[in-house]
């Protein structure tokens, strides 16, 4: 492996968060960005073909080195990892929402959801998943929210435009809805 992928390596392993592509170059100020790049790319590869434990990916808009897929089970089963908690369901309804539709003020996430959302907004806000964005322009120029990267990395995307389709989400639920209960039918006289 060259240096500079083993530099790379060292930042990678030490970061908690995913690390975007400026951020590492900046390492090594005589290398350019295709040289990084190069060396991402390289050190990946040494993952993948040398039958690690863990894999280099590129998620919430910079590149993290993660556990395999097929060890994450058996890690969170033995508590070696500390597993972040999960979102409600409120939570994930109006984290969807502001995915999609950001920038999305309060008002707006309430007429969808039917709901107050304020403490729910205020949970997401806390654990880094959305954050203001800026101030629309109606009266009272109310605060809009966003999706942050640690939105990002928590559920595994590089960038926004992985999001689900809306035409995939609508198959996913069908094929994922519990079935309905036969009706019983009328007695033929």
């Amino acid at each position: 492996m060259n240096p500079l992928a083993r530099l790379l390596e060292a930042a990678l392993f030490a970061s908690a968060r995913p690390i975007p592509l400026d951020e590492l170059a900046a390492l090594d100020p005589d290398a350019s960005p295709a040289a990084v790049q190069s060396a991402l790319d390289e050190l990946r590869e040494t993952y993948d073909t040398a039958g690690h434990g863990v894999e280099l990916v590129e998620v919430g808009g910079g590149w993290q080195i993660l556990t395999r897929a097929e060890y994450t089970e058996a890690i969170e089963r033995a508590q070696l990892a500390a597993r972040p908690h999960r979102l409600s369901g409120a939570s994930l309804e109006t984290l969807a929402i502001i995915a999609y539709r950001q920038p999305i003020g309060r008002a707006e996430i309430e007429e969808i959801r039917g709901v107050a959302v304020g403490s729910v907004l205020k949970s997401l806000l806390e654990r880094g998943l959305i954050d203001v964005v800026g101030r629309a322009d109606g009266v009272g120029r109310p605060l809009l929210y966003g999706t942050t990267p640690i939105f990002l990395e928590q559920f595994a995307l590089r960038h926004l435009e992985e999001l689900p389709r809306g035409d995939e989400l609508a198959i996913a639920l069908r094929t994922n809805a519990p079935a309905e209960p036969a009706s019983e039918a009328a007695p033929t006289t």
